[in-house]
């Protein structure tokens, strides 16, 4: 190879290098979308810490990332006042650095707006919403300029509308609002804030009603021009490139993974 050639490949070496050493705060990390997360941000060279409600579940993710000795774990409730600053002190203590954030926990299975009482409200969006600003708050005194990433995982009911999802879609589409809003005021220190807005992806959430609810099926999974569902692997993957230097002038975006249901109008034969 032709010396420059030579020092450009070690350059680019290097720069993967450096990208692969961030560090990542994850939350709802130990199932579904989020252990996915958690497990594509390892495979690409990352230390994580993973946060959740389930420590035992949490402990599975992590043995199960392939490289369980980059992986910390903090069993929290991420409502919880000290929440966000307990996250960032672990990641601190355990790695030194925060360089991102995917805030991924959060809670489905609303109802129409009329069968909503103030308590389920409220609900939706301390975790949807209040407890994603929240630690997004705790995380940006510690990102770097042109470095640091803050991913929101919003959904598509946050785009357009959906019936009986009331809390959900108001929860969602504010958290797609903050997205862009934080990156106005924050793209200008170097620091990008996009969302991921997935379809409807099988998980623990979704699984149950998707089997047993036949309008439901025909609501959001039928209308999907594509041959499968959606997976958790691909919120993950779309995760790590919204935090990778591939991504490195996209802010303030919402990236749609839904297989192309929000775009068509498709209905099977």
């Amino acid at each position: 190879m032709h010396e420059r050639g030579k020092r450009a490949a070690a350059g680019e070496g290097s720069a993967a290098a450096a990208q692969a050493a961030g560090v990542a705060i994850i939350t709802g990390a130990a199932q579904g979308i989020g252990r996915s997360t958690l497990h594509r941000f390892v495979r690409a060279g990352a230390q994580v810490l993973a946060c959740d409600m389930k420590a035992e579940v949490l402990d599975e993710a992590r043995a199960s990332s392939g490289c369980p000795e980059r992986v910390s774990t903090l069993a929290q409730d991420i409502t919880a006042a000290s929440a966000p600053a307990d996250a960032v002190a672990a990641a601190l203590e355990a790695f030194g650095r925060v360089d991102w954030l995917v805030n991924n926990a959060g809670i489905g299975n609303a109802k129409a707006a009329d069968e909503t009482g103030d308590a389920e409200w409220d609900r939706f969006l301390d975790v949807n919403l209040r407890s994603a600003f929240r630690y997004a708050r705790a995380v940006l005194p510690h990102l770097q300029a042109g470095r640091g990433v803050i991913v929101h995982v919003a959904s598509i009911f946050g785009i357009l509308g959906n019936p009986r999802s009331a809390a959900y879609a108001a929860s969602k589409a504010a958290l797609i609002g903050l997205t862009r809003q934080m990156a106005a005021d924050y793209g200008p220190r170097g620091i990008r804030i996009n969302a991921v807005a997935p379809g409807v992806v099988p998980t623990q959430l979704s699984e149950e009603r998707l089997r047993n609810d036949a309008y439901y099926r025909k609501l959001v999974a039928e209308p999907t021009p594509f041959h499968r569902l959606g997976k958790p692997e691909d919120i993950a993957n779309a995760a790590w490139f919204l935090c990778s230097d591939e991504a490195g002038f996209i802010n303030g975006h919402t990236l749609v993974v839904d297989g192309g249901w929000s775009v068509t109008n498709y209905v099977p034969r």
